[in-house]
């Protein structure tokens, strides 16, 4: 069996109480929805912040609204592009935590797939996950999280590059638990959550789809960002959790 460079290393120092203060965040896809919703959990905890995401503009607003002079810094950036992602990792601090939230999602029955059109899914989960795996800089204290989602366990018909990229993202979170210890890696599978990723679905009246997804959830409603963002801080605090998909999807799997 080939040595792993970590199997004997000495174990980090932990303390019991870990806290984000004065911390290094980044939050790919944090611009808007559940990324910006981590990202002012983050700064309420004293973190400093990097946002990345592709649009400067959306970036300018998340930043903006988030205020916190002095500790968000923004960074338009397709994740996917892998010469840029790695430029980007070299020239930033060594970072505690990394979540990551972006997704170019596709909803399409599969005999009417555009292939080209789904690889733009895939790629935009399961490519930047590498990317950020392979080149990101790590205390190695931190962890790294990625969001995926409740469809690789309760599909829907249309959906299934997004089912397939997520359980593809539950699996490699896993793996690189083991690969890039001490660093903790998790994911996090949210259900319907209320972000203007649905206002912008084509042909979706979103007030009676969330009323009628409401009605089969034993909460009764759809998710909030900011309960995906407390369940992110716990991933980023809790020092023996790791490998875990952490589900918050007020009960979708079971109905």
């Amino acid at each position: 069996m080939p040595h792993h460079p970590m199997a004997h290393a000495a174990p980090p120092h932990y303390s019991w109480a870990m806290t984000l203060d004065r911390q290094q965040v980044l939050v790919v896809g944090g611009s808007s929805g559940i990324g910006l919703a981590v990202a002012r959990a983050s700064l309420e905890a004293g973190a400093h912040v990097t946002l990345v995401s592709r649009s400067e503009a959306r970036l300018a607003q998340a930043a903006e609204g988030l205020g916190a002079l002095g500790r968000v810094r923004t960074v338009a950036l397709d994740i996917t592009d892998e010469a840029r992602t790695r430029a980007l990792f070299e020239q930033l601090p060594v970072l505690h935590h990394v979540v990551v939230t972006a997704v170019d999602p596709y909803y399409q029955p599969i005999r009417q797939f555009d292939l080209a059109r789904a690889r733009r899914t895939l790629d935009s989960k399961l490519l930047a996950a590498l990317h950020v795996a392979r080149y990101a800089r790590f205390d190695p204290t931190g962890s790294l999280t990625f969001v995926t989602g409740v469809a690789s366990e309760r599909p829907s018909p249309g959906g299934a590059a997004i089912a397939a990229v997520n359980g593809a993202v539950n699996a490699l979170a896993r793996a690189l638990a083991l690969e890039l210890a001490p660093l903790r890696v998790n994911a996090l599978s949210p259900g319907w959550v209320d972000t203007p990723m649905w206002d912008s679905t084509p042909g979706l009246d979103k007030s009676r789809a969330f009323e009628s997804h409401a009605r089969r959830l034993p909460v009764g409603r759809v998710g909030r960002p900011e309960e995906v963002a407390h369940a992110a801080r716990f991933l980023m605090e809790n020092g023996f959790t790791t490998g875990e998909v952490l589900h918050v999807d007020g009960g979708h799997r079971f109905v």
